[in-house]
């Protein structure tokens, strides 16, 4: 594995030391000379840097063939050779029916360009202290997905209502109906709110998808892509091979915003993905993906699982690429997650802040460089599966991975430091996923509550292996530096006994 020294941004602190080499978690081991290594002493470039504008508004202007308000879009496509650029016209274009653009479109619009999956409620009736629309609801379809409620089980349908744009929360029954709230009676076709329909307008969202990954090299640029009732990992958008998706707003769909699915190289970026249900973000099986410079956040409205479900920001899976230089905020979950069979990932200047989970998520994969990040306030969701153990990460956790290269970051104020993770979890399509070959330099670390700790966690079926992690070069700012902040082999302990366990024997700590 290729060594740096420092990587943070900023000044650094030279240090000479005669006898430790890098910690490998069994006893430290002479060194014949006394090398000079260099411990961070400020944030990375990144802590620094503002994302600017996303969305519509830094979308280019569209020329190209128009798609008027109230027509098909699809037919207007049809007529048209592929390799032609598309302008929505200003305004709300109700789609009832996923657009399948063919290779080399572009669908491109501007601000006030909407494309809505709901359809407008009429004809609301009153019921006691309730209103009732009968008739709207689609036929039964399966089920799937893990909610932070998992017994009612509310984040498994795809519909939601909104009265003037605001979202409604779900009940699941109608005794538990108030104002702000609606329940779905699938079983007799029946939709009741809470709210005084008369003089509003109230809309649910109807349309599982917005646009198909119907061909290769699609672009689409300047939407404003709403109220899509899609279905648990599932997106509005769906993105292909090739595809670029830039400068959109993707807002209060159901379950994933941009969902990229076997869309190797596809690039995604200056979009502003927020409100949606489940997550942001998801790719799946695609290779090269470049996701960069977008704005994610407030993910997770619909309540799934917090902890464990596909939840928050970004979620990738059985794929490769960059995430790079996005603000990643206040998401319902975790903040970046790449979890099974992830490899050759660079996860790198990205501003990770106030998401309910773990800041970033290495999980059961393989080969990735984390580095530059700023990881700060994260991991301090309630719910089942939330918690203040090393096992419930909080800053950055690697789980059961190799080949990975934690460098360069500023790990701040989260619900615990750096996690690291030994875990029983089988085969995968690169060797058994183990704890090996992780690297952990160059961070600055700030531990100021005296509840939030750094280390190490295994189950008993898969103990640490020597040498399989390594911390050095690291500086920790810790609050309360008499308590046992640091954790391995299952003991809690403090900084000289982290040290003489092997840990962090060039770094530094105040």
């Amino acid at each position: 594995m290729r060594r740096r020294g420092v990587v943070a941004g900023g000044a650094v602190l030279v240090l000479l030391l005669a006898g430790c080499s890098a910690g490998d978690g069994n006893s430290a081991k002479p060194s014949v000379a006394a090398p000079t290594v260099t411990v961070p002493t400020a944030p990375p470039a990144a802590a620094a840097v503002e994302l600017g504008p996303t969305g519509p508004g830094t979308a280019k202007a569209c020329v190209g063939t128009a798609i008027p308000v109230g027509a098909d879009p699809q037919k207007v496509i049809d007529a048209a050779p592929e390799g032609t650029t598309f302008c929505f016209a200003k305004g709300v274009h109700r789609i009832s029916r996923a657009i399948r653009p063919r290779a080399g479109d572009t669908l491109a619009g501007g601000k006030g360009v909407v494309l809505t999956g709901s359809v407008a409620l009429s004809g609301w009736q009153r019921d006691g202290d309730r209103w009732v629309v009968r008739g709207v609801l689609p036929a039964a379809y399966p089920l799937k997905g893990q909610c932070e409620d998992n017994k009612a089980k509310p984040c498994q349908r795809g519909e939601q209502v909104f009265v003037d744009g605001k979202h409604l929360t779900r009940v699941m029954s109608l005794g538990e109906l108030k104002p702000g709230t609606f329940f779905g009676d699938y079983a007799s076709n029946a939709v009741y709110v809470g709210d005084d329909p008369d003089g509003r307008t109230l809309e649910m969202s109807r349309t599982p998808t917005a646009i198909e990954k119907s061909a290769d090299d699609v672009t689409v640029t300047g939407l404003t892509i709403e109220h899509f009732a899609s279905l648990p990992q599932d997106g509005a958008i769906q993105v292909g091979p090739g595809w670029k998706v830039v400068s959109n707003e993707v807002r209060w769909n159901h379950a994933v915003g941009i969902m990229v699915i076997e869309g190797d190289r596809a690039e995604l970026s200056r979009n502003t993905v927020a409100d949606n249900g489940q997550l942001g973000i998801g790719q799946y099986k695609s290779e090269g993906v470049r996701i960069s410079a977008n704005l994610v956040t407030r993910n997770n409205t619909d309540g799934f699982w917090i902890a464990d479900w596909e939840s928050g920001g970004i979620k990738s899976t059985r794929s490769s690429g960059e995430v790079s230089g996005n603000d990643i905020v206040d998401n319902r979950g975790i903040g970046m997650w790449s979890d099974i069979a992830e490899y050759d990932r660079m996860i790198s200047g990205n501003r990770i802040r106030g998401n309910a989970a773990d800041g970033i998520r290495y999980e059961i994969s393989y080969q990735a460089v984390i580095e530059q990040n700023v990881v700060e306030s994260n991991g301090n969701g309630t719910g089942r599966g939330s918690g203040g153990s090393l096992w419930d990460g909080g800053g950055i956790n690697v789980n059961t991975s190799a080949g990975v290269q934690v460098r360069g970051n500023l790990v701040k104020d989260n619900r615990n430091g750096i996690s690291i993770q030994s875990r029983t979890r089988g085969d995968g399509p690169r060797g058994t996923y183990v704890l090996h070959d992780v690297t952990i330099e160059g961070n600055l670390v700030v531990m100021q509550d005296a509840t939030s700790s750094t280390g190490v966690v295994e189950n008993k079926g898969s103990p640490t292996r020597p040498g399989a992690i390594s911390f050095r070069h690291n500086s920790y700012q810790i609050g309360g530096k008499s308590a046992d902040r640091f954790a391995y082999q299952g003991k809690t302990l403090t900084w000289p006994q982290w040290q003489e366990a092997g840990f962090d024997q060039d770094s530094v700590s105040s």
